[in-house]
């Protein structure tokens, strides 16, 4: 097997139509390329003439070291690493693959120096992140929750798992005088505003900046991303949620921020939109799960868990020892907040 590095071009010729995160598009690649002083470096592994498996980094030398990081930091992208797609459905195959990826990279990336920090995010459905474990590396998992919408016929149907309460408001939708519609880039604007504002009240700041949002929508495909967003009979704009798209999954990406309407909740009329769209409408008839987009946050997943969605694990890879954890607080001093 030979691992090669890949231009964009090249990388996008080699994606898989399934088991890809959003991020792994070249589009979007690009724009996380152009936003960040790293080096982007899309590595691939080749069988022959087919790519069978795929790994995009970001490199950052600084003075107190080399950083690797997939996906690159302080940009909101919950998920990048690795993708594996043998052509045969043996579970040898898979292993052999995904371990000598692994050990190429690592050994390109030198990470068994002390003075090079890694940390990779990896996909949902990437299960065996063991490889990297071998090369030194520490292994956590993290969750996700993902509503499964494969069989779903229409709405419904997509809401029969849902809490009680979650359905009674998402029912009262024609009740409501509210309408939902998507719109373009401004109105994600908008709703990145709200999230700024959201996490302000946290005494936190917003993990991507405004223009990265404009950049990566006006990027990427139109079939990539919607823009939610509920107004008032007057216009007044009352939510938003901005949604992704990958091949396979719907994302809660960012907004829905906490708005009442009618003694209704708003965020959960727009998230009732998104999943009629997602089971009824033949343009996202790929699209078969709707990721809630992190579990990890324990005053968040009381709301999350309404959903009734699949806890799915992914796992972080980071460089492990004292000497990381050095590096690490070095790092964070040199170029802000480390999460």
């Amino acid at each position: 097997m030979d691992i090669e590095r890949l231009t964009l071009e090249e990388w996008g010729d080699a994606l898989p139509r399934s088991g890809i995160e959003v991020f792994h598009d070249p589009d979007a690649l690009a724009v996380l390329d152009a936003h960040t002083d790293a080096e982007m470096r899309l590595y691939g592994a080749y069988k022959g003439q087919q790519a069978v498996g795929l790994l995009p980094v970001f490199v950052d030398q600084k003075s107190v070291g080399r950083t690797v990081f997939s996906p690159p930091l302080s940009l909101g992208v919950p998920r990048l690493g690795p993708v594996i797609n043998p052509n045969s459905p043996k579970q040898r195959k898979w292993e052999r693959i995904n371990s000598e990826l692994a050990d190429a990279v690592m050994a390109d990336l030198e990470t068994d120096k002390r003075s090079t920090l890694f940390r990779m995010t990896c996909p949902v459905g990437y299960e065996d992140p063991r490889p990297y474990n071998w090369n030194d590396a520490s292994i956590e998992p993290k969750f996700t929750y993902v509503v499964d919408l494969e069989d779903a016929q229409d709405i419904e149907d997509a809401m029969s798992g849902f809490s009680k309460s979650l359905r009674n408001e998402m029912r009262r939708v024609d009740e409501v005088d509210l309408t939902i519609e998507t719109e373009g880039v401004d109105s994600a604007l908008r709703i990145y505003d709200d999230v700024v504002a959201q996490y302000e009240e946290y005494d936190d700041t917003a993990p991507m900046s405004r223009q990265f949002v404009r950049d990566l929508l006006s990027s990427l495909d139109d079939d990539r991303w919607r823009v939610y967003v509920a107004r008032t009979p007057d216009g007044e704009y009352k939510s938003g949620i901005l949604s992704l798209f990958s091949n396979d999954l719907a994302y809660y990406w960012q907004g829905g921020v906490v708005a009442s309407y009618e003694n209704v909740s708003v965020n959960n009329l727009i998230h009732r939109t998104i999943l009629e769209d997602i089971v009824t409408d033949p343009d996202l008839e790929s699209v078969t799960g709707y990721d809630l987009v992190g579990a990890n946050t324990e005053r968040l997943c009381e709301y999350k868990g309404k959903f009734n969605g699949e806890l799915r694990p992914y796992y972080v890879v980071e460089s492990s020892g004292l000497e990381m954890t050095l590096a690490k607080s070095a790092y964070q001093r040199v170029s802000g907040t480390f999460k």
